[in-house]
């Protein structure tokens, strides 16, 4: 019975799924009557959001059982895998969009970077004052970062082989060769030879454990890696409806196209932006670091192979290439993020730069 209750938002996504898999073209046929279209959106965001905080449950108890930085990895990946699943779907079954992985991977890379990784500096710097981290592993993350993200969304805008931000075959194949194999180098470094940068380099002054962290004690290991994948499983079949919806809402009030994906994304990293506040509130920001540039590293290293990979297969038109304004703000966050990690604390300051910096982008979107 325990397991049943534990898991009820795992069977409640379950009959949802079902239920949108049978009703869901002719419930998302007419979304004119307002009352409808709340019920629906609500309904939808309430599930998604509650099997997301599923995921981060059993990411949790796999990092328990695991240690870190294997643990945080798995939370990053099994969120960030959410994200690029729907945009792979949507690109082999929607209408053509050639921006939509642009647009959803300048939104993920924003959020995490401005908004999740500003707010918990700050919160943290606020309880603290100062925080450690460990200088060699926020090093290793950007050492891939820049390239990843110059290679992937900043060059093709400024290749004159092919027009607006988009690649040749030769280019995109070699895309990603890079992707892969920076990622891939990556990942041995942090899980194999050099695992010890990314652990926080001194105990907690406060003396945290898990339990303070708000952690679950974890059952077995097969349990959680079987429950896991079972529940992000409704969310990435749930989320083209969900699209459908936030679509008819931004259209219907005149919002940018922009707009949905970026709240999409919100929905999508909410519970792991739970998991980096409640680690930099527990003065373990190491954690925090891990989850918000080691989803940054995931988003990049795993989207550009996804979306050139199914753009090489089915002929889709894939538009990487940002616009120079956001080319510009994400070369600004880059930056920032260089210079704010080369000191071994962090204070409030520079969690209010990067929240700066995300308002910024919100800001663009509207303009």
């Amino acid at each position: 019975m325990r397991v049943l209750r534990d898991e009820l938002a795992l069977s409640v996504g379950g009959i949802t799924t079902a239920l949108f898999a049978i009703f869901g073209s002719a419930w998302l046929a007419d979304l004119s009557h307002l009352l409808w279209f709340n019920l629906l959106f609500f309904w939808l965001f309430g599930v998604m959001l509650w099997l997301a905080f599923g995921v981060v449950r059993h990411a949790d108890g796999l990092a328990t059982l695991l240690g870190e930085p294997l643990g945080t990895l798995i939370l990053t990946l099994s969120v960030i895998s959410i994200e690029v699943v729907m945009i792979s779907a949507v690109m082999l079954t929607g209408a053509e969009n050639p921006t939509l992985a642009r647009d959803t991977l300048l939104a993920v890379l924003m959020i995490v970077l401005n908004g999740m990784l500003g707010f918990t500096l700050l919160l943290g710097g606020l309880r603290h004052g100062e925080q450690s981290y460990n200088l060699q592993g926020a090093a290793t993350y950007l050492a891939v970062i820049i390239p990843l993200a110059g290679l992937g969304v900043i060059l093709p805008r400024y290749m004159p082989s092919a027009p607006g931000g988009q690649v040749t075959p030769l280019v995109a194949g070699w895309l990603i060769v890079v992707s892969a194999g920076l990622y891939g180098s990556f990942l041995w470094i942090q899980t194999q030879r050099h695992s010890g940068f990314f652990l926080q380099p001194t105990q907690s002054e406060d003396g945290e454990t898990d339990a303070d962290l708000g952690h679950a004690p974890p059952r077995s290991l097969r349990y959680h890696a079987v429950l896991l994948p079972l529940t992000m499983l409704p969310i990435v079949l749930l989320a083209k409806k969900m699209a459908v919806l936030v679509d008819h809402g931004t259209a219907t009030l005149g919002a940018p196209q922009a707009l949905g994906g970026f709240l999409v994304a919100i929905l999508v990293l909410s519970p792991e932006a739970l998991a980096a506040v409640k680690s930099a509130l527990a003065n373990q920001l190491q954690r925090t670091m891990n989850i918000a540039l080691g989803s940054t590293c995931s988003t990049i290293g795993l989207t550009i192979p996804a979306v050139l990979g199914i753009s090489l297969v089915t002929g889709k038109t894939v538009e990487l290439g940002l616009e120079p304004a956001e080319g510009h703000l994400l070369l600004i966050t880059l930056l920032v993020a260089v210079v704010n990690f080369t000191s071994l604390r962090t204070n409030v300051l520079h969690g209010v730069v990067h929240i700066m910096l995300f308002l910024t982008y919100v800001v663009l979107i509207f303009d």
